[in-house]
C-alpha cells in the first residue's frame, strides 16, 4: 500500500472530485490515460500525485508500475484564501476564494 498526498492546491473541491471519480479503481496505466485526455484543469495536479505514487511505489517497495491500481482517491476541502472587495460608502464584503 503506497500513497501520495497533495496539499494547498488553489482548486474547488468539486471539480477536482469530478476527475477523480474517473479514476478511482482503474490501473495506473489507464489512469494515466485518462488524466492526459480529460480536459479540465484539475487533471494535471492529480496526474503529477499519480506520478509521484508510482515513483514512491516503485522505490520503496520495487513493484512494477504495470501492476499498480488506484484503490483509494479522495478530495477534501481545504483552506478558503479569505479578501475583502471593496464597496460603496466605504464597506466591504467577503471573498472566500477556495
Amino acid at each position: 500500500k503506497v500513497y501520495a498526498l497533495g496539499q494547498y492546491i488553489a482548486m474547488s473541491a468539486d471539480k477536482a472530485r469530478r476527475v477523480i471519480d474517473q479514476i478511482r479503481g482503474r490501473s495506473y496505466e489507464e489512469t494515466l490515460m485518462i488524466l492526459e485526455l480529460m480536459p479540465y484543469r484539475a487533471c494535471y495536479p492529480l496526474l503529477k500525485l499519480v506520478y509521484s505514487a508510482a515513483a514512491n511505489a516503485s522505490y520503496n517497495l520495487g513493484s512494477k508500475e504495470t501492476d499498480l491500481v488506484i484503490s483509494k482517491a479522495e478530495v477534501n476541502e481545504g483552506i478558503s484564501l479569505k479578501k475583502l472587495k471593496p464597496r460603496a460608502r466605504g464597506r466591504s464584503y467577503p471573498i472566500k476564494r477556495p
